[in-house]
């Protein structure tokens, strides 16, 4: 074995050691920490992140080196791997009173910067066996773990901002459903007279070109029902914004209602996901029907749980009302009865 094969060797199992010790440290970020420990301040993990950020930086500038010294490489590793257990104990002490998606936001942060730091220790060694230590590569990872620990300042660090966070991300999903099924065109207005035969038809035309009037007036009546319950979920976004202003993050009882609050919320963007595939011809009028059911439950559902918490108010139970309503016209536009429906409401 060559001198640098023996170099890398070296490294290589004391690099597999201390990465078995950092994975056995994580394991303890799999559950939030006891109620009874003291919570350690999120200020104090992201502090903790930027000496991860420069301990990044000290292994990019030395193992980039032509011929760094093995001991120095072992001690700088040794030095990176003590930062990265602290940073681990220091995440799991930010868990306590941490409810699921909480926790599980924190979790992610922390697997983000060891993920980052890893894969820069790992191809750092992998390089020592190369005359031409590629620097720039070293850099670059160096870089994906400053990147990851200045996304800790992100993070979110409170149960009602996190869940938050969690229905925005769902809003934003039914909104593209909504945008996507406002698309939809019945079939004359695709109709051009100076298309050829070899023409080709852009995709997403084709996908509205065969809808009848009876099918678009089903999908806008399906459309109102989808954008009605995009305000029923900016409604409760706000509802956990006020709630985060005025309420106690320590009491694991109002996390449970945000957490039933947000099951319920991606039980709609599920059920609007449903909706806009539905409205494709073949339009699938079960379906609607189905869905239209299931709203209902997850709409009661949702009342029942502000109205507990204290947060219901005209705004909101006029966002529930109006879904419910729109529902009930979905499914009667989708009955049989279908053309005299069309034109009661074009009187």
């Amino acid at each position: 074995m060559s001198a640098r094969g023996a170099r890398k060797a070296r490294l290589s199992r004391a690099l597999d050691s201390h990465v078995r010790n950092i994975e056995e440290t994580f394991q303890i970020l799999d559950k939030p920490a006891a109620s009874s420990l003291d919570k350690v301040e999120w200020s104090q993990v992201i502090k903790l992140g930027d000496e991860v950020s420069k301990q990044a930086t000290i292994v990019g500038m030395l193992w980039s080196r032509e011929d760094p010294e093995i001991k120095q490489l072992k001690e700088s590793m040794e030095a990176y791997f003590n930062v990265l257990q602290g940073f681990v104990l220091l995440c799991h002490g930010s868990t306590v009173g941490a409810g699921a998606i909480l926790h599980a936001t924190i979790r992610a942060s922390a697997r983000q910067v060891i993920d980052s730091s890893l894969t820069l220790l790992k191809q750092a060694v992998a390089f020592t066996s190369n005359k031409s230590t590629k620097s720039s590569s070293i850099s670059q990872l160096s870089g994906s773990v400053w990147e990851a620990s200045a996304n800790l300042k992100k993070t979110p660090t409170s149960n009602s901002t996190a869940i938050g966070r969690t229905i925005t991300h769902i809003a934003v999903s039914v909104k593209d459903i909504l945008r996507e099924m406002n698309e939809l065109k019945p079939a004359a207005t695709n109709v051009s007279t100076d298309t050829s035969p070899g023409d080709d038809e852009d995709e997403e035309d084709e996908f509205g070109s065969d809808l009848s009037p009876e099918e678009m007036f089903v999908t806008q009546l399906t459309a109102k029902a989808v954008s009605d319950a995009l305000a029923v979920l900016k409604e409760v976004i706000r509802f956990v914004s006020v709630l985060h202003k005025r309420s106690n993050e320590e009491n694991m009882g109002l996390v449970n209602d945000l957490e039933r609050l947000l099951s319920c919320c991606e039980e709609i963007g599920n059920q609007a996901n449903e909706l806009g595939a539905s409205v494709y011809p073949p339009q699938e009028i079960s379906v609607l029907k189905s869905t239209a059911k299931k709203m209902y439950v997850v709409m009661d559902e949702i009342q029942k749980v502000v109205e507990a918490v204290g947060g219901s108010d005209e705004r909101f139970l006029a966002s529930i009302e109006g879904l419910r309503s729109s529902l009930r016209k979905m499914e009667s536009g989708s009955c049989g009865d279908v053309i005299s429906e069309m034109g009661r409401l074009s009187l």
